[in-house]
């Protein structure tokens, strides 16, 4: 159980500010033209980070196993749909700059 904990505490620290400094557009300036889509990119990692409490709470809450497994597969569905999300930012980025 630590280790949801701590893992919690690490996705919490990380990927929750960089995805709301990148969905309020506050990145530093010379970091506006590496991530230019800056907007898709802080869903992204919103939607990353949104996978690890989904995964996390229910099983400090002692949920039933129907919680945990629909919680489970929210969490996996939110991952690819930030995948998805990332590599239509990285493609739109690409094709502006040819």
């Amino acid at each position: 159980m630590i280790w949801q904990w701590t893992g919690l505490a690490v996705f919490s620290l990380t990927l929750l500010p960089a995805g709301i400094a990148l969905l309020t557009g506050h990145v530093p300036q010379r970091l506006h033209s590496r991530l230019a889509p800056m907007r898709p990119r802080g869903v992204a990692l919103l939607a990353f980070y949104t996978a690890a409490p989904l995964n996390t709470l229910p099983r400090l809450a002692d949920a039933s196993t129907t919680v945990t497994l629909a919680a489970t597969a929210l969490a996996g569905l939110l991952t690819c749909a930030g995948s998805i999300l990332l590599i239509v930012a990285g493609h739109r980025t690409q094709a502006t700059t040819r």
